[in-house]
């Protein structure tokens, strides 16, 4: 791509995000905040202003105009130091009882608290190791390892730091929760803390973020995103300052582009961000074809997967497990195209715990690859069986049959390795398991994209009695999920054909 010519001096300075959402107000305490961080040696920049000025935000009965307030920016412009104005005018001024501030690490909430500590020293004088004066004000500070906070003597007041997770959170009343790093928020994470706001008579929620890692995860801030886009929402306020697009067209833009630069990322005519340092930036993130630099520099999003077939994307998602791993026996399983443009194989085994592990190994275009991958994969992963429908087999018969691929000789005492050649009953069986196992959260996944996609779109056809994976209209390929569906069958019912000495581990599953 082309390296744009705009001069760092003549960039344009991005004042307003691309995308703002703010509710009407009669007047705002964020200058308490934007005082308190001036007198602390920290001042806010002009875009962080902003931001607290609509977040502190009230209606004229002194309620917050935001109940809700989501602001997504790329790395290192200062998320932060919004978030320290907001908990430190809270803690010393608004009279605000409990304000929880999750991260999605441990060590993320460590930090802030060892940011807002260092605020708390400039902002007084230090007494002792755990107590620190601000304004005749005895702050304690908490560092036992799972509880730091801060908490003022004379009311009890407190800044509560926590790491993420179903549980944390439940059952504290917060008046203020801040929900650092929202990528990582998970609706089990949101279901904990949200009821808590329901105790407090004038609570708030605030969400900072970059946007979300990848089409499986952020659910929370897709659906942000969504009420922002709908509109209606008179008590909600979001800001987005990441350029026009999506990860999965950066064939369109100019990643290069200063100006772009500029428009996401707000400080960088503040010193704390210089085109020297996202230049290094842009050279060191390119393994990944310049998506990590699109995601945390320029604030690109991943295109959702939404559900417009048989399967329930956000299940399917929170079935995603990057570590999963199988043990034991597996069957492999083959799908073609119907226009054999594309193929894929794919393997199934069962997991440690009992659940079901099913992945992709290779999807590529054409089919001239196929027999030979499959000849590797049954040497090393000696599956119980590699079954593909009828069409598939009967297209690649000559060649499997020359590669030693066979269907068994006796249906009923099956070797290793050996073809499973799915009927339509077959097809059908296999397609209504993988429904039902979804469904149970009896299959993990490792979030795969090609696997992905096609769940994304699948969807089924009936007959009389009996439903299949339906390719005419398909608005993707499905071929790696039909793998995936043939592979879990064939696992399921090869293995207790195998003559008792060859059986392996599937006395589990049911």
């Amino acid at each position: 791509m082309p390296t744009s010519s705009s001069s760092p001096t003549t960039l344009p300075v991005a004042t307003h995000p691309r995308v703002e959402v703010a509710p009407s107000y009669a007047y705002s305490l964020g200058s308490i905040g934007i005082k308190l961080m001036k007198r602390a040696g920290k001042p806010l920049d002009f875009w962080q202003q902003q931001s607290l000025t609509l977040m502190m935000a009230r209606q004229q009965d002194g309620l917050w105009a935001c109940v809700e307030y989501a602001e997504l920016v790329s790395r290192q412009n200062g998320k932060g130091g919004i978030l320290e104005a907001r908990a430190l005018a809270g803690l010393l001024v608004l009279g605000e009882e409990l304000i929880m501030w999750s991260a999605h690490e441990v060590k993320t909430a460590l930090e802030a608290h060892r940011r807002v500590k260092a605020l708390l020293l400039a902002l007084g004088t230090q007494i002792s190791d755990t107590l620190v004066d601000v304004d005749g004000v005895l702050i304690k500070i908490v560092s036992a390892n799972g509880a730091e906070a801060f908490e003022r003597m004379d009311t009890g007041a407190r800044i509560k730091f926590i790491a993420r997770s179903k549980g944390s959170g439940r059952g504290f009343s917060g008046d203020v929760n801040i929900i650092d790093e929202a990528f990582a928020f998970t609706p089990e994470q949101q279901d904990a803390l949200m009821p808590t706001l329901l105790a407090r008579p004038n609570p708030q929620f605030i969400y900072m973020s970059s946007p979300p890692l990848d089409a499986n995860s952020g659910e929370v801030l897709f659906s942000l995103q969504e009420r922002a886009e709908e509109g209606g929402d008179d008590a909600f306020a979001y800001r987005d300052w990441g350029i026009e697009g999506d990860l999965d067209q950066l064939d369109q833009i100019d990643l290069n582009d200063h100006r772009l630069w500029a428009q996401a990322n707000p400080a960088l005519t503040q010193g704390r961000l210089t085109i020297g340092k996202i230049t290094r930036l842009r050279k060191a993130l390119r393994s990944s074809g310049g998506r990590g630099f699109a995601r945390e520099c320029l604030g690109l999003w991943p295109r959702r997967r939404e559900s417009r077939g048989a399967i329930n994307v956000a299940q399917w998602n929170q079935l995603a497990d990057p570590d999963s791993r199988r043990v034991g026996d597996v069957a492999l399983a083959v799908d073609i195209a119907p226009n054999r443009d594309w193929a894929a194989i794919a393997l199934y085994g069962v997991r440690e715990d009992g659940i079901g592990h099913v992945q992709v190994l290779d999807y590529r275009a054409g089919t001239d690859w196929l027999v030979a991958r499959l000849v590797e994969l049954r040497e090393v992963l000696d599956p119980v069986a590699i079954a593909m429908g009828r069409g598939t087999g009967a297209s690649l018969e000559t060649d499997l049959t020359e590669a030693g691929i066979t269907v068994p000789d006796d249906p009923e005492k099956p070797r290793r390795g050996q073809l499973l050649i799915a009927t339509f009953l077959d097809m059908s069986a296999a397609c209504g398991q993988l429904l039902d196992a979804v469904k149970q959260s009896a299959v993990h996944h490792l979030g795969q994209d090609p696997l992905d996609d096609a769940v994304a779109v699948a969807k089924v056809r009936e007959t009389t009695d009996a439903i299949a994976w339906a390719r005419k209209g398909a608005e993707a390929d499905i071929s790696p999920l039909v793998a995936a569906t043939l592979a879990r069958y064939a696992l399921r019912v090869r293995a207790p054909l195998l003559v008792a000495d060859d059986y392996d581990v599937l006395d589990s599953i049911v």
